[in-house]
């Protein structure tokens, strides 16, 4: 899924919740099957195992997401469990709902 101007801004944490990681793409499926499969070994998604996808949303263009992305990083942690909750209460994996 690939949008042409616009992007997503995301969150995956690692099997039992203990890590968020928050980024900002534009091919959210692509992004993360990077993340699943540790295209980048040496990064932090890979280090503490955070490839499942617990909370996207997308803006109509990618300054948008990217604005996005910085204020959230800025949110406590509490914070951010509320909001993948609120949309996600159960924390699925939401990469399956993907097409490939």
């Amino acid at each position: 899924m690939v949008f042409k101007r616009g992007g997503c801004v995301y969150i995956v944490t690692n099997k039992m919740h203990t890590v968020l990681y928050i980024g900002v793409t534009s091919d959210i499926a692509g992004r993360i099957w990077e993340h699943k499969n540790k295209a980048y070994p040496k990064s932090f998604t890979a280090k503490y195992n955070c490839n499942k996808l617990v909370y996207y949303i997308f803006y109509p263009n990618i300054e948008e997401a990217i604005s996005a992305e910085k204020s959230l990083k800025d949110r406590s942690r509490a914070y951010k469990n509320q909001l993948v909750s609120s949309l996600n209460p159960e924390w699925k994996d939401l990469y399956d709902l993907f097409d490939d």
